[in-house]
């Protein structure tokens, strides 16, 4: 029995994913670091286990009544948890925000920023003073009538409708309209209701023209269609429907990927002519402080806004100061976290994971708690080496609060400043879920088993790494006068044929240059002359593309949103299998097709759980859990598919196998060995093949998608686009992608990244370092070169560090 002052947090018997009865110690009131490679079991401690039983133990705390109302989840697989605080979580979420949330949303700063102009802002002569919800373009009370507080409509015009007016309606001269049964049944309604559907569409009167694209009306007629030889087609009432109200309920509703990007290319994106794209409605933008409108300020990086608010508030009233200084101490925790470019109006879908947690470590910091635990995914992702000491600091100053900092990180300058270092591994999957080492992190230099130690010490009897002779490029994409974002006027050139790496703090425009202008350019060139000009539109001038005969973007994104999406589902490995089940004898014999054995079709699935596994069981005043289902036991299929075997295992077992086994099981399948090696190559043969997409990180989604991506027979010169590829990876996981990479160059082909890891860079034929700071401090090119070259750079801020990485 532990004292109740225990200084520890103890973890007994923890089973959670791939745990193996993991006891531990960890010490309270200090900045504790967990690593290991990917998939090694430190995030199932760190967050499925110790945040999950401490949330647990939280709303057991709550009114039974009120339990129901808050997501909960389940009680985490550990014996027994002790000297446990109350924890909050910051981790790196991947689902995507909605188009509302905004910077100032997240950091709470849009109420601050509100309440100033409410009670402090200069009212025109005769105005009743407003509310603060009134400057709010989230409200009923402030939204802009015409937008709906969006700032942004989408029109369409003849033009977009009807790209070739020699057609007639019958010929498809409405390209918005659908196709199949649906357009037929328009013409057809139009026909009845006596409009000329033969006729070119530029022969039809002005006023016809405009009520067949444009009315509102939907007249329901009866459609007697004319009959086809050999079919009988009876009368039916048809409702007509114009082209733009088409497009536009289609653009709205749609839950179809396919159908939205369809009904887009005929709509235009514009400011909102109400209100000029401030979102506000008259009454608030008429409002101001500092001789400024609340949607002006709000459009200011936050270092600039600063600046502005000191000097508004210094000689104003007692209200003005007051409610100026608390947004200037929110503003300096976001800007010390090195987000000082981002403007409150920023939108969140277009902020990356590690800004998003940044954000919201930042508003903690001034939440003033103290005895809690915070539980931090990588707080370092998509941080320059430059903002990982002022990171560092504000970890340090939560700490010095009197709280316990747990992070799960693979930034090695991070775990180096850790008090307390538990090490997961010693590999992933199966492989792992052991404590190697729990204790201050010099006592890993003793753990030979340990992947970290040799990234954590370095010099342990190692010389630098040989300089490798960069590659001679076979060619240049260069793109003139580039104006996107804060990038203005640059020009850059991309070498074709080399591996190349484009650094820079962060803000400083790398993900604007490349994942959008070079991205765009390319996408452009591939869609041909439909395309909408994403990229050449923010260039004056392109050149070198005729060199390059396919894009890819590798990106993080989740590669499925629902538990049905999975590895082998992703891959194409899972139709492979489902041939192979359909071929065998038992199968043949009952007239067993390949559908039989997929768990998102009725025929093969267990009906009870619909092919799920495990069916939703609601316990009212306790948190609904999730049951295997009493039928199938989790296998999702019925017993009559479970009598098929494959070489002595079923559909189900075949899915339960890890990539490294499956390569051993399906070894002489040419279809299936082709997408296990791809996998195993990258470095995940730990996973399962039927694991939910949703279990992944977004590490392990981009692995995927580039071993899908490997797996292809390539033709011709392809250029790879990848985002930060080593977020969430281990740095021996990092060396497993970088092999793969530099064998894609290797293989004629180009590559280039946006990257932090000087590691990385280093290893890099061609660097592109943007910069030298951030938002309106940056998007320009500081240095290009070698790494060699770019490291000697004096007014990079990269430089220091990349020459750090060329030596050790």
């Amino acid at each position: 029995m532990h004292s109740p002052h225990d200084p520890y947090v103890r973890v007994r018997g923890a089973r959670e994913h791939n745990l193996q009865d993991v006891n531990v110690d960890i010490p309270r009131d200090t900045l504790t670091v967990f690593t290991g490679v990917s998939g090694s079991g430190k995030s199932s401690l760190a967050f499925g286990t110790i945040y999950a039983e401490a949330q647990r133990r939280y709303f057991e705390s709550i009114a039974p009544y009120a339990r129901r109302l808050i997501h909960q989840v389940g009680a985490p697989a550990v014996g027994d948890i002790t000297g446990l605080p109350p924890a909050v979580s910051l981790e790196q979420r991947r689902s995507a925000p909605g188009a509302r949330s905004s910077v100032g949303t997240v950091t709470t700063l849009s109420n601050s920023l509100r309440m100033l102009f409410s009670r402090a802002g200069e009212y025109p002569a005769g105005a009743d003073r407003l509310d603060s919800d009134a400057f709010s373009p989230n409200t009923a009370a402030g939204a802009c009538p015409e937008c709906h507080g969006l700032g942004r409509i989408h029109r369409t015009d003849e033009e977009l409708l009807v790209p070739d007016p020699s057609l007639s309606i019958r010929e498809g001269a409405i390209a918005a309209w659908p196709g199949a049964w649906q357009g037929k049944n328009l013409r057809d309604v139009l026909d009845t209701l006596g409009y000329d559907v033969d006729r070119p569409w530029r022969e039809l009167a002005a006023k016809d023209r405009e009520w067949i694209l444009f009315t509102d009306e939907q007249p329901v007629v009866t459609v007697h269609p004319v009959r086809d030889a050999g079919r009988i087609q009876r009368p039916y009432q048809g409702t007509y429907m114009s082209a733009r109200r088409y497009v536009l309920h289609t653009f709205a509703d749609t839950k179809s990927r396919t159908l939205r990007a369809k009904a887009e290319r005929f709509l235009t994106s514009v400011p909102c002519p109400v209100c000029g794209g401030s979102r506000l409605r008259p009454e608030a933008m008429a409002v101001t402080f500092a001789g400024r409108t609340i949607a002006e300020l709000a459009a200011l990086p936050l270092s600039a806004l600063a600046e502005v608010l000191t000097g508004a508030g210094a000689g104003g009233e007692e209200t003005a100061r007051v409610l100026t200084g608390d947004l200037l101490a929110r503003i300096g925790t976001v800007t010390e976290l090195g987000l000082g470019y981002l403007s409150l109006d920023r939108t969140a879908p277009t902020l990356s994971s590690g800004e998003l947690q940044r954000l919201r470590l930042a508003t903690q910091l001034r939440s003033g708690l103290f005895g809690v635990v915070y539980v931090l995914d990588e707080p370092s992702a998509g941080l320059h080496p430059a903002d990982t000491e002022s990171l560092l600091g504000v970890l340090g100053r939560l700490k010095e609060a009197g709280n316990s900092v747990f992070v799960v990180e693979h930034q090695m300058d991070v775990v180096r400043r850790a008090d307390w270092l538990v090490d997961v591994g010693p590999l992933a999957g199966e492989h792992g879920g052991r404590v190697l080492h729990s204790g201050p992190p010099e006592g890993l230099a003793e753990v030979p088993e340990s992947a970290t130690r040799r990234f954590l010490f370095p010099g342990d009897g190692r010389g630098p790494a040989p300089v490798r002779e960069p590659r001679t490029p076979t060619g240049w994409i260069r793109l003139s006068g580039v104006e996107r974002h804060n990038v203005r006027g640059v020009d850059a050139a991309f070498p074709l044929g080399v591996f190349t790496a484009v650094t820079g703090v962060s803000g400083s425009g790398k993900s604007t240059l490349v994942g959008q202008v070079l991205a765009g350019v390319l996408a452009d060139r591939e869609a041909g002359e439909e395309a909408a000009g994403a990229g050449e539109q923010f260039c004056a001038a392109v050149s070198g593309l005729e060199a390059v005969d396919r894009l890819v973007q590798v990106d993080q994104k989740p590669i499925g949103r629902t538990p049905r999406s999975n590895l082998a589902t992703y891959t194409g490995l899972f139709d492979t299998v489902r041939k192979l089940f359909a071929r065998t004898e038992t199968s043949r014999e009952r007239g067993y097709t390949a559908g039989r054995f997929s768990f998102n079709v009725s025929g093969g699935r267990c009906e009870t759980c619909q092919g799920e596994g495990f069916v939703s069981v609601e316990l009212l005043f306790l948190p609904s859990t999730y049951a295997p289902c009493p039928d199938c036991h989790g296998a999702r299929y019925n017993p009559e598919t479970l009598e098929v075997t494959l070489r002595g295992l079923t559909v189900a077992q075949v899915l339960d196998l890890t990539v490294e086994s499956a390569a051993d099981f399906f070894s002489g399948t040419p279809a299936a060995e082709r997408a296990l090696t791809t996998l195993l190559d990258v470095g995940l043969g730990y996973l399962r093949l039927g694991q939910p997409a949703t279990e992944l990180s977004g590490g392990e989604a981009q692995r995927i998608k580039l071993a899908s991506e490997l797996q292809r027979t390539r033709r011709g010169h392809t250029l790879y686009l990848l985002d930060e590829p080593t977020t969430g990876l281990h740095p021996a996981d990092v060396e497993v992608l970088m092999r793969q990479l530099h064998g894609l160059v290797d293989a004629h082909n180009t590559v280039v990244v946006v990257e932090h890891d000087m590691a990385v860079v280093a290893g890099a034929d061609h660097v592109i370092d943007m910069g030298p700071g951030g938002g309106d401090r940056g998007g320009r090119i500081v240095a290009t070169g070698t790494p060699q070259e770019v490291a000697r750079a004096a007014e990079s801020r990269t430089a220091p560090y990349l020459a750090k990485s060329l030596r050790s």
